[in-house]
């Protein structure tokens, strides 16, 4: 049974900087897809960040020069850093994963595998 857990939200003040973290737990291979979406109060969730099977990586338009997605050495992990954070990216952060070859890596509607979030709220 495979397990996701973020880990790393917290509160900041405009301009500060959070790191999250995800470890997907209980399958043997490497998650073809992974990503982080968020989502805000009466919002839609979005992609933030996703690494596909290719390592292709792709930023929402938001966060690019802020933010940076990486993977860890250990299998399914996956980092958030976010620097130079705005009130607007206040939102629950989520990390997701898939196994399944055809999955699209920044679309959240083709991720089997969710963590339960973690709330990253920005102070102006």
């Amino acid at each position: 049974q495979v397990h996701v857990v973020e880990s790393g939200g917290g509160s900041v003040q405009a301009g500060g900087s959070l790191r999250l973290s995800c470890a997907a737990s209980g399958h043997a291979f490497n998650a073809y897809c992974m990503g982080w979406f968020r989502q805000a109060p009466g919002k839609e969730r979005e992609v933030v960040a996703a690494i596909d099977s290719d390592n292709k990586i792709t930023y929402a338009d938001s966060v690019k020069g802020r933010f940076g997605i990486s993977q860890g050495h250990a299998k399914n992990t996956l980092y958030l850093q976010m620097n130079r954070l705005k009130p607007e990216d206040t939102a629950v952060y989520y990390c997701a994963a898939d196994w399944d070859w055809s999955c699209i890596a920044t679309s959240s509607g083709r991720y089997k595998y969710w963590g339960q979030g973690t709330q990253v709220t920005v102070s102006s």
